[in-house]
């Protein structure tokens, strides 16, 4: 495995509102669904793009944008992706949000 500096940018809106919570180790956890829309090109044809992915935000640094977020709002979410949980088999991935950039 490497170390490295793979990082994704996605923008969307909030599809839903945000749930948050408190770690017993007293770390804010913020989730929410990310939904992109856009027009890509791929092998020479313009498509549309979509999807939806759940976005987890850690810590005090994105405590405050990410707990302000309300459904509907445009944001860029820059991370990584990795799979949901270690303690579950399932490969279901989410973006752990590094840096939250609400659009107005």
């Amino acid at each position: 495995m490497t170390a490295g500096v793979n990082r994704l940018r996605l923008d969307g809106h909030l599809h839903g509102g945000v749930e948050s919570r408190i770690t017993p180790a007293g770390i804010p956890i913020h989730r929410f669904t990310l939904a992109h829309e856009s027009s890509q090109v791929e092998a020479g044809m313009v498509r549309e793009a979509r999807c939806q992915i759940a976005v987890v935000a850690s810590g005090e640094t994105l405590a405050p944008v990410a707990g302000s977020l309300q459904e509907g709002d445009r944001v860029v979410v820059e991370g990584f992706i990795s799979r949901s949980s270690f303690r579950d088999e399932s490969y279901r991935i989410v973006l752990h949000a590094q840096a939250i950039e609400l659009l107005r």
